[in-house]
């Protein structure tokens, strides 16, 4: 044990961590993850004692039945598309930093809430003889409701570990230049194939307004991204919007609501709708169910058509822009192994003594 521990060529690992996913879309299956979602004081700011029966007696006993039909619609063969998008992401990083390094380079895929789990995910690197490790929440705009939920759990686990690895800790790249030319070609893209809607529409997670107002970056990184992308596209003015989704309880969220701009948006004659959901670094149901689906019918009502632009998921150049903040965040360790030498000499010394 002393031996593999101390004297391994120790090597650089990358912990890739998306929001979670139900296991299988049933309710029972999908009450287990909510509850572990909905409990997070991360997620849902609210004093327990007011939160937990609205939680346990009203929440877990009425969505999971509502939403498995949603999930059951988008599931796949490989599973939650969050899951088997991200073992896509995570092969595909690999392959690039390995390639760059000139050897292997780890990835191991993760899910803030359910499964593969933080834990499991950093023993696999562990197994691996990673000891130097950036965490990499696929959050481009850091939010304390998602990147920080991410880094309390990898504290959390690692604080049962004994010998610690340098963790190297990427919080967002709201505006990295490769991740914005990622969005913007897939626009160009989906222009090129279904033709140039008359507005681009980026549609956001939203939080609580109160969120914000603790001093939360959040809204602020989304409107950063969204002029970035307007800029890069050359969109005038008027030509494209920005709004926040997926809201509920009854505080005031980030606005405009998606849901409400959609009316305006008609109201000003648009027919024709495109849709992009930047914060979303792979498909989900909030990509694939609420817009797509939900969305899009609410616009066919008002006249008009939505066609959503999907998520960068493991396109080439999305997955070149992840590879770019890893190798900058591990500069030259990525070329330059970590030095064992002198761990090797301290187990050679204590064989003879």
């Amino acid at each position: 044990m002393i031996d593999t521990a101390h004297t391994a060529a120790p090597k650089v690992g990358v912990l890739l961590v998306n929001l979670g996913t139900p296991e299988a879309p049933t309710p029972k299956a999908i009450r287990a993850y909510l509850k572990e979602f909905l409990s997070d004081t991360r997620v849902v700011d609210v004093e327990p004692a007011l939160w937990w029966p609205i939680l346990n007696l009203i929440i877990l006993n009425t969505r999971p039945k509502k939403l498995a039909a949603k999930y059951a619609a988008i599931w796949t063969d490989e599973g939650g598309p969050l899951v088997a998008i991200g073992k896509r992401q995570a092969a595909g990083l690999a392959e690039r930093l390995s390639a760059r390094s000139g050897s292997a380079v780890p990835v191991a895929l993760a899910m803030r809430y359910g499964a593969p789990a933080i834990g499991t995910a950093l023993a696999q690197l562990e197994a691996q003889g990673a000891r130097r490790i950036v965490l990499l929440s696929l959050f481009p705009q850091y939010s304390a409701s998602t990147t920080a939920a991410v880094l309390d759990a990898s504290f959390t686990a690692l604080s049962q570990r004994r010998w610690l690895p340098e963790l190297v800790t990427l919080n967002s790249y709201h505006d990295h230049p490769g991740y914005i030319a990622a969005l913007a070609d897939s626009v160009r893209a989906h222009w090129a194939a279904q033709g140039r809607g008359e507005h681009l529409l980026m549609s956001f997670h939203g939080i609580p307004q109160r969120y914000f107002d603790l001093g939360d970056p959040y809204f602020c990184h989304c409107q950063k991204t969204g002029r970035l992308l307007a800029e890069a596209l050359q969109l005038p003015a008027g030509e494209w919007s920005l709004s926040f989704q997926s809201r509920f309880g009854k505080e005031p969220w980030i606005q405009p609501y998606t849901n409400e701009h959609l009316a305006v948006l008609a109201g000003r004659g648009i027919k024709t709708l495109d849709v992009i959901a930047p914060g979303f670094a792979a498909d989900c149901l909030e990509t694939l169910e609420e817009i797509a689906v939900e969305y899009h019918e609410d616009f066919a009502k008002l006249g008009g058509v939505l066609r959503y632009v999907p998520a960068l998921n493991d396109r080439a150049e999305h997955l070149d822009a992840l590879a770019d903040l890893v190798g900058s965040a591990l500069g030259t360790a990525l070329q330059q192994p970590l030095e064992a030498s002198r761990l090797t000499a301290c187990v050679e010394a204590l064989r003879t003594t």
